[in-house]
C-alpha cells in the first residue's frame, strides 16, 4: 500500500434486511488530505463512516489501515486504538459532566481508587490550549454552544496518536466566525499529516477545504475528484445524476399587486431598511452570518422587537399587531431552526401537520369539537403534496432524517391558506434530491399568486430562485438586483458595502 494512504477501503459492502446501503465500494484516505464525501440523505455517506468508525461490520470488502493488512474494528475503541477518531452528528458527551470530565471519560488519571481530578484539569486546560480551543474544563458541557461542545468531542481525540479524524456535518449549526475557525483547526490538522474525512451538504465549503471528493449516489461510488479540478455544476450533477436546471427549475413570474411593504424597519441589528413584494413574485435575500436579513423579516413578523417603521401586508397596517395575528392577517413564517422553532419534535408528522390545520379552523366545528379523521384526511393529503412517504406519517419527528423534518415543516406551510410565505433558510441541512422537491414547492406557491420571500445563505439557490434579489451587509439594505443583474460578482461586491443601499 502507499506509504501516504492512512485509510483504504476495498469492495466495502453493507447489507440490511431487504436493502444493499453500500455496494462495493472503493475508497482511500491520505495523510495530510481534507477528503470530502459528497451525496444526498441515503447515498451511504453514513453507513460508509459507521464502518471506518468501527461502529458497525461490513458484509462484504476489506479496510485497511496504514501500513497494515487487512482489519476488522470491533467497536468504536477499537478504531480509536487505530489512530481514527469520528465525531458524529449526535455528540457522545454527557451533559451534566464538566469538560475535563467529558475529555478523560473513562481514562481518568488516578490516586489509588479516587480519580485525580486536580491532574485531570490541568491535563484537559493543556490539552485545549495546544488545540487553540478557548474553554474552561470546568464548565458544564450543557452551558456550552453546540459550536464548543464540537470542540471538546475533537479534543477527545487527542489521547492517543490521531491519524484520521472524521467529521459528520460539522457546520451544520455553528456561525459563520465558528465554521472559520473549524476550517482553521482543519487546517492545521493537515499539517500535522493528519487526514480527515468531512461529511457536508454544504458544497460551498468544499473550495475552501477539500482536496479530493467522492461522490456517492444510492451507495454505490460515482468518482473521486481532485477539488480543483471540480465545480459546483459538476458535483451537483454527479451527485444527483440530473442537470443543473432539473434542480432549479424556472418560476413564471406574475406582476401582481403588493402583498407585503416594509418602511424604515428597524430594530437590534436592522439599521432603516424598506422593501416590498409582490403577489406572484419570489424575492430573495442574500447576505453574510450577522448581515441582519434574518432579523429584518423576523421584525417584521413580530418575532423580534421593532424600534421604529411601519408594516403594511396588503393596504392594511399591521405595524403593531402580535405574531399569532399576523399569521392570522395571512403571512407565514417558516423558521430556520426546526427543531427549536418549527416542529413539536416528540409528536409525528402528521401531528404535526394537524396543528396547523386545527389552527386555521380545518375540520373544527363551531363549538369547537376536533373531527380527527377531516384533520387526519387533509394531513395526509398535504404529506402527499412533500412527498413525505407514508412510513414516517405516524413516526415521532425526532425520528426523522433532517431532510424528512423539512418536508414536514414545509407542510405546515398548507395548512392555512396565507397570501406571503417567509421562508427563512428553507433547505438548510438537506439534501439536493430534497432540496429540489422544496424548490419545485416555492415554484408551485409563486405561480399560484402567492408572494414569497427566500432567505438563504446558500448564494446559488438565493440567485437561482429569485426574480428580484435584496442584499444585506451590516443591518443595511445595499442592494436591489433584477433578472440578469443577479450575478455571483454583484452579489458578494454588495456583501461587504459599507454605504447602505444602492
Amino acid at each position: 500500500m502507499d506509504p501516504d494512504i492512512l485509510m483504504r477501503t476495498v469492495g466495502l459492502s453493507k447489507r440490511y434486511p431487504g436493502v444493499l446501503a453500500l455496494d462495493s465500494v472503493d475508497f482511500d484516505l491520505l495523510a495530510g488530505e481534507v477528503h470530502v464525501l459528497f451525496g444526498e440523505n441515503g447515498a451511504g455517506k453514513s453507513t460508509l463512516i459507521s464502518m471506518l468508525a468501527g461502529a458497525t461490520e461490513p458484509t462484504a470488502g476489506e479496510i485497511f489501515a496504514a501500513q497494515g493488512g487487512p482489519v476488522r474494528f470491533a467497536s468504536v475503541a477499537d478504531a480509536q486504538r487505530h489512530g481514527i477518531h469520528t465525531v458524529f452528528q449526535e455528540f457522545s458527551l454527557i451533559p451534566t459532566l464538566t469538560v475535563a470530565e467529558n475529555i478523560f471519560l473513562g481514562r481518568e488519571p488516578m490516586i489509588g481508587p479516587f480519580t485525580d481530578h486536580r491532574a485531570m484539569r490541568r491535563e484537559a486546560r493543556r490539552m485545549l490550549r495546544e488545540l487553540d480551543f478557548d474553554i474552561d474544563p470546568t464548565e458544564i458541557v450543557a452551558h456550552l454552544s453546540r459550536a464548543r461542545q464540537q470542540m471538546v468531542e475533537i479534543t477527545k481525540a487527542f489521547h492517543g496518536d490521531l491519524k484520521v479524524l472524521i467529521l459528520d456535518e460539522p457546520t451544520a449549526s455553528l456561525s459563520e466566525r465558528e465554521v472559520d475557525h473549524l476550517f482553521e483547526f482543519i487546517h492545521s490538522l493537515r499539517a500535522r499529516g493528519v487526514g480527515v474525512i468531512y461529511i457536508s451538504h454544504r458544497i460551498q465549503e468544499f473550495a475552501r477545504i477539500a482536496d479530493r471528493v467522492t461522490v456517492l449516489r444510492d451507495g454505490r461510488k460515482i468518482a473521486t475528484v481532485a477539488m480543483k479540478d471540480a465545480t459546483d455544476r459538476t458535483l451537483i450533477e454527479m451527485m444527483t445524476g440530473r442537470s443543473i436546471s432539473e434542480i432549479y427549475p424556472p418560476i413564471a413570474r406574475h406582476h401582481g399587486e403588493v402583498a407585503l411593504r416594509a418602511e424604515n424597519i428597524r430594530s437590534p441589528g436592522v439599521h432603516g431598511c424598506s422593501f416590498e413584494v409582490r403577489a406572484g413574485e419570489v424575492l430573495g435575500v442574500a447576505g453574510l452570518v450577522g448581515s441582519g436579513k434574518s432579523r429584518l423579516f423576523r421584525a417584521v413578523m413580530g418575532l423580534a422587537p421593532r424600534e421604529g417603521g411601519r408594516v403594511f401586508l396588503g393596504e392594511a397596517e399591521i405595524t403593531h399587531a402580535s405574531t399569532r395575528a399576523i399569521i392570522r392577517k395571512g403571512m407565514y413564517y417558516l423558521s430556520p431552526d426546526r427543531k427549536s422553532e418549527g416542529l413539536d419534535l416528540i409528536r409525528t408528522s402528521r401531528e404535526n401537520l394537524a396543528l396547523n390545520l386545527v389552527m386555521s379552523g380545518r375540520g373544527v366545528s363551531r363549538g369547537g369539537l376536533i373531527n380527527r379523521s377531516v384533520v387526519n384526511a387533509a394531513a395526509d393529503r398535504i404529506a402527499d403534496h412533500v412527498d413525505l412517504p407514508g412510513t414516517y406519517r405516524d413516526k415521532v419527528v425526532s425520528q426523522l432524517s433532517g431532510g424528512n423534518q423539512q418536508k414536514v415543516l414545509f407542510g405546515k406551510c398548507f395548512g392555512q391558506e396565507v397570501d406571503v410565505y417567509i421562508l427563512d433558510e428553507p433547505t438548510v441541512g438537506v439534501d439536493m434530491g430534497t432540496r429540489s422537491r422544496l424548490y419545485l414547492l416555492i415554484k408551485e406557491l409563486a405561480e399560484a399568486g402567492k408572494a414569497v420571500v427566500v432567505i438563504s445563505s446558500d448564494l446559488p439557490e438565493v440567485m437561482n430562485l429569485s426574480h428580484r434579489l435584496l442584499v444585506l451587509a451590516h443591518g443595511r439594505l445595499t442592494a436591489e438586483l433584477t433578472g440578469a443583474e443577479i450575478s455571483e460578482d454583484r452579489v458578494l461586491e454588495h456583501f461587504f458595502d459599507e454605504t447602505g443601499a444602492a
